[in-house]
């Protein structure tokens, strides 16, 4: 998550209830891997939202936090939603915030059964270097020590973690291959081919989300067309990024359907496929996801 993906549209007036010809077709197991639903752009019709993602075939939500409290709301989201499950974890922007107590806090939470990840955890180099934000931003050494620490973490609780990589793919590829053992995924990724393999090699996962729908996205078909079929993941990252035809508008979970569809045609496969696969490296990573 950024603070400034694709612009969010209308509010929840402008997604009604959706016709059944939206429902992922043929695609009976859907897993979204990244998904803000604890954000207020869905506190008008969460549940709706819910229900929608579960009708098109959405047996999963991965709800990541970005601080304690986000966190900490996400798992009452979980168990509130049977198919919502939990990463707790510090974003990199928000790492000032990160010491022994809140480390323990995490280590805590941590031990929720449908808290399946350590996440949003990784490095942000852009947002430090905008001059006009008016938030505070961890600085990128601060970056790098916390996400050494969550590293940490995730090792010592034997969780996958959930990376953010903004303008810092050497680095974070470094701390990653300072970390064996650890595996996770790069969550929507915005890399090349080379850097996909890379985190391949590293038993990483590569996370596709809508971008993957826009045509100028060259660099992403690549990655959704010749990287291992084993090591791919679909998302949404919603609230944003939403795809093609809904961009610049709220995403939302169910729109799932729409990246998978995408990454079937780019590979020449039926969704189906793409569903079945995805979902099946989906458990894989996410061994604490149970079957719906």
């Amino acid at each position: 998550m950024t603070k400034d993906k694709e612009p969010l549209g209308p509010s929840p007036s402008d997604h009604p209830s959706r016709p059944r010809s939206e429902a992922a077709p043929d695609a009976s197991s859907l897993i979204d891997t990244h998904c803000h639903l604890d954000l207020n752009q869905f506190d008008a019709d969460r549940e709706a939202v819910v229900a929608r993602a579960v009708e098109g075939g959405v047996t999963a939500i991965i709800n990541p936090g970005v601080d304690l409290r986000s966190s900490r709301a996400a798992i009452a989201l979980a168990e509130r939603y049977e198919p919502v499950y939990v990463a707790v974890g510090i974003h990199p922007t928000s790492t000032d915030e990160l010491d022994a107590e809140s480390l323990q806090a995490l280590r805590e939470l941590a031990q929720h059964p449908k808290v399946v990840a350590i996440g949003e955890i990784g490095l942000d180099y852009y947002w430090p270097e905008q001059p006009d934000r008016e938030w505070r931003c961890a600085s990128p050494e601060t970056q790098r020590r916390a996400f050494r620490r969550q590293l940490d973490l995730a090792a010592e609780l034997g969780l996958p973690v959930i990376v953010h990589d903004r303008e810092a793919h050497t680095d974070v590829m470094i701390g990653l291959e300072d970390s064996p053992g650890v595996t996770g995924v790069l969550h929507s990724f915005s890399g090349d081919l080379a850097l996909a393999e890379w985190a391949v090699d590293l038993g990483f996962y590569v996370g596709i989300s809508g971008p993957v729908t826009f045509k100028n996205s060259r660099d992403m078909h690549e990655v959704a067309t010749q990287i291992d079929f084993e090591r791919l993941l679909v998302e949404t990252d919603a609230p944003f990024l939403a795809p093609h035809p809904h961009r610049g508008k709220r995403n939302e979970p169910a729109y799932v359907h729409l990246v998978a569809q995408q990454v079937a045609q780019l590979r020449k496969c039926d969704t189906i496929s793409v569903a079945r696969q995805t979902t099946e490296n989906a458990k894989t990573l996410f061994q604490r996801i149970r079957e719906p």
